[in-house]
């Protein structure tokens, strides 16, 4: 068994400047900026509430355009239950995998983002 739910909608930005980007966002959509850390220097977070995923920026090379990322407790297990559904895998980036559904859009299956996913995500056995 492994759990998995929506972590994350992601403004892929392709810019020079992810913090104008940012600031048009940030202001766009009225959510304050959440300090970051040197260390995630393309990435950029808007607040969101608890109960809701989260806002991130992220600096690209590609086309503009907006993805989201689901978070689980086994990368594998949750990528193997959407190759099952009919989605494929394009690309293993750092810890994560880029996969694209059966309808053309790009998406993330990444590690737990918001803390422990006990009582908080869909549980899969496998039989799905």
């Amino acid at each position: 068994m492994h759990r998995s739910r929506l972590c994350a909608f992601v403004i892929d930005c392709k810019t020079d400047d992810i913090n104008v980007a940012t600031t048009f966002w940030s202001k766009a959509l009225g959510r304050p900026v959440v300090p970051h850390t040197p260390e995630v220097d393309n990435y950029r977070e808007l607040s969101a509430g608890d109960d809701e995923p989260m806002l991130l920026l992220q600096k690209v090379d590609h086309p503009g355009r907006i993805h989201l990322d689901i978070e689980t407790d086994d990368i594998e297990a949750e990528v193997k239950r959407l190759e099952a559904l009919g989605a494929k895998r394009v690309e293993f980036v750092k810890r994560w995998w880029v996969m694209e559904a059966p309808t053309g859009q790009r998406f993330c299956v990444v590690r737990p983002q918001r803390g422990p996913l006990e009582s908080r995500a869909n549980e899969w056995s496998g039989e799905e």
